[in-house]
């Protein structure tokens, strides 16, 4: 070792840049490649459509389902049925979310709130909420409030649970060094536990956004005349497939767009992930 060249020595020794390792598990999703698999899929359905390799009845070619959106778009019907599903959507989710958050936060920080709240979401959440529209009926009358109420219900459960479970998952040593501190209990909950929370809230918005959606379809089946549900199954009804499609292409674009607009929260607010 000591008989070697400075030279050796100084190349043995020499740094090389090594790639970062540390960037934790981000998996990256490809920004087109979601777009180009849709429209793969939209193009085969059509060329099998056209090429009478699938009935029209049971299963219309895009250009039909199209053709049959457009039709409602130019009539007006569109915009009714769409107008009054989205009325019922937004005032259901935001009572349902409101009262969900306030209860998911009362039972994550509260022992007895938490010993009273869990039981009860443990004996109601099973409950197909739809199955309660009936009664919902006989106690709110005929009209939106037992719609409305309906999706509240269902979106309230679900937002409680993601609520008290971020809560819950909130390192406990963050929440003592603050209290070490003397720090407000105010301030530990903006501070510390509603960032900590927020991860889990964001992905009960997502699932309380699908089952809003599922809901108001349900409840429209059941009582309403106007709105997508109402439509869907007017066309099933009727046979008319085209309709009954572009109904749920309308749905799907509704999934699409809610899902976007959580995507663009969950940037704004968990920028420091």
């Amino acid at each position: 070792m000591l008989d070697r060249a400075p030279a050796e020595i100084a190349k043995d020794t020499a740094t090389r840049r090594v790639r970062f390792r540390g960037a934790g598990f981000v998996p990256d999703s490809s920004r087109h490649g979601g777009w180009i698999a849709l429209a793969l899929v939209i193009a085969l359905w059509q060329v099998a459509g056209s090429a009478g390799l699938v009935n029209p009845l049971f299963l219309p070619a895009p250009s039909a389902i199209a053709r049959a959106i457009y039709q409602l778009a130019i009539s007006g019907a569109l915009w009714q049925h769409v107008s009054a599903s989205l009325l019922r959507i937004g005032v259901g989710w935001l009572l349902g979310t409101a009262a969900g958050v306030a209860v998911g936060f009362a039972i994550g920080l509260s022992r007895l709130a938490r010993g009273v709240g869990i039981t009860f979401i443990s004996a109601l959440f099973p409950i197909p909420k739809i199955a309660l529209l009936p009664l919902l009926i006989l106690w709110l009358g005929i009209g939106e409030e037992p719609k409305i109420a309906t999706i509240a219900l269902g979106v309230f459960f679900s937002t409680a649970i993601s609520v008290y479970s971020g809560v819950d998952a909130v390192p406990r040593n963050l929440i003592r060094m603050a209290q070490s501190f003397n720090v407000p209990f105010a301030t530990i909950v903006r501070k510390v536990i509603w960032p900590g929370a927020l991860p889990a809230i964001l992905a009960g918005f997502r699932i309380t956004a699908s089952v809003a959606l599922l809901l108001v379809v349900s409840a429209e089946m059941i009582g309403a005349q106007y709105g997508i549900g109402a439509f869907v199954l007017q066309a099933g009804n009727l046979m008319q497939t085209d309709q009954l499609l572009a109904g749920v292409v309308i749905l799907s674009v509704f999934g699409l767009a809610v899902g976007k607009v959580i995507g663009w929260l969950e940037t704004r607010l968990l920028h420091w992930r």
